[in-house]
């Protein structure tokens, strides 16, 4: 049956990734290897290779995808222009004095350098550098203080602006396109990355509000753990000025790019130009903006950007050949037969993420799975905005979960010595079960995710 070779493809793939070459090669060169064996063995349709060229030509044009390399020059010019430094120096200072304290003040730094940023690697590796060594002088436990950095670090996945959401928007929306095409609906609805943005806006801020209990709690039973320093720094004159000073820009700049999309006045694509020049501002206002640091910027912005189109391209020749092979018929048998209806398919299909999250980055999964299980789910009727925020909130395990979570990658990078790979495994292990936690919350309670954007959009 062609389908089985979709699911040998599927299968090549995943032990491939496992070897460490580069995945956009990985997916492409695995579907034209297929692909060549499929025309040898006369069970697969060279026409469907055909429609690479308009699949590229879809990319080029889709202005969604713009926002991409403009989100990611704003989140690198913001890290050049120490934001992060002067957030996490006046918060550590207005809670340092509490049991926790300084967790508490890494956590709502996270929260806003996610809601500035959305670059997961960048808020870890600042995170990690400016208050793991504090941190770990005030006797914290490494275990825990690997795990709140790596946690808040994460916060860029679900907050948005988040690239994960911008890149799923343009998915789930082809997806949802597709889904009522193939139901016989020929004027679809569609899903917009604003609608995504608007749906995490809840969820995400839950998520942190989960973090902190769990830091008040752990604070509360074992202050041992999280001890507060026996002399109290003095706040001294013109403190709380300072913390106005620090809040100031990254507040205006997150006002300027989630309110102009939430409130309509602006696409992803135009928010992210606005906030790549604001972040150019504050970096010049802080003075740190010069021909080098620019250079070094947009290499940056250019190696991410390509790498992230690169995984793209690949994955879209990927989906062709899983579709010529009859792949997303079998996927939909699968998936209807399964006991619960959409509930039941829904599980499996964020347990399979889960544990992909594992091994494959999130652009990955992105790419390649929700445009295979995607049409599916949202055929049985899951609403598209819930769909990819609860696929968000799963993707943002990955970068915890060992033994490839990119954020344990980054934090080990910068840790010092004495902080050892297992003491960061521990520390995160609590954050993924509050993340699952949250998981269960959304899966039962969808208003979380839809009644945002159904307020503001109608």
């Amino acid at each position: 049956m062609d389908s089985y070779m979709a699911l040998w493809m599927f299968a090549a793939v995943f032990v491939v990734l496992l070897s460490g070459y580069p995945v956009a090669f990985v997916l492409s060169g695995t579907a034209l290897i297929f692909a060549g064996l499929g025309l040898l063995l006369d069970n697969f349709d060279a026409d469907f290779l055909a429609a690479m060229p308009n699949r590229l030509f879809g990319i080029m044009n889709n202005e969604t995808l713009i926002a991409v390399p403009l989100f990611v020059f704003m989140g690198i010019v913001l890290e050049r222009a120490k934001i992060a430094e002067a957030l996490l120096e006046a918060m550590a200072e207005l809670f340092g004095s509490l049991h926790g304290g300084l967790g508490i003040a890494v956590t709502i730094v996270g929260m806003l350098m996610a809601a500035s940023t959305g670059i997961v690697g960048a808020t870890v590796v600042t995170m990690g550098l400016l208050s793991l060594p504090t941190m770990l002088k005030r006797g914290y436990d490494p275990a825990i203080s690997c795990g709140i950095i790596c946690a808040s670090g994460t916060l860029g996945q679900i907050i948005p602006p988040s690239i994960v959401l911008v890149l799923l928007g343009d998915v789930i929306s082809t997806a949802y396109q597709q889904a009522q095409l193939e139901m016989g609906i020929f004027a679809p609805e569609t899903v917009s990355v604003g609608d995504l943005f608007a749906g995490a806006l809840i969820p995400g801020l839950l998520l942190v509000l989960l973090y902190l209990v769990y830091i008040f709690i752990t604070a509360w039973l074992k202050p041992e753990l999280l001890p507060k320093p026996e002399k109290p720094a003095q706040q001294e004159k013109g403190f709380y000025i300072r913390i106005l000073k620090s809040l100031l820009p990254p507040l205006l700049l997150i006002l300027s790019v989630l309110g102009s999309i939430i409130g309509g006045l602006a696409t992803p694509t135009e928010a992210a130009a606005v906030g790549a020049v604001g972040a150019l501002f504050l970096a010049y206002l802080n003075g740190v903006l010069n021909k080098a640091i620019l250079e070094d910027v947009t290499r940056n912005t250019t190696q991410i950007t390509s790498m992230v189109f690169m995984i793209l391209i690949g994955a879209a020749l990927f989906s062709l050949v899983f579709r010529g092979f009859e792949g997303d018929e079998l996927i939909i048998e699968l998936l209807s037969d399964l006991p619960g209806g959409k509930f039941g398919a829904l599980f499996i299909v964020m347990v399979v993420m889960f544990f992909l999250g594992f091994v494959l980055d999130f652009i990955e999964i992105t790419f390649v799975i929700v445009p295979i299980v995607g049409p599916v789910l949202l055929m049985m009727g899951v609403d598209p905005v819930w769909l990819g925020i609860m696929i968000a909130l799963n993707l943002q395990t990955s970068f915890l979960t060992p033994p490839f979570g990119f954020a344990l990658f980054y934090l080990r990078g910068v840790a010092p010595e004495e902080v050892t790979t297992g003491q960061i495994y521990k520390g995160v292990f609590p954050f993924i079960l509050i993340q699952l936690l949250l998981l269960a919350i959304l899966a039962y309670f969808p208003l979380l995710a839809t009644w945002l954007p159904s307020f503001i959009y109608g």
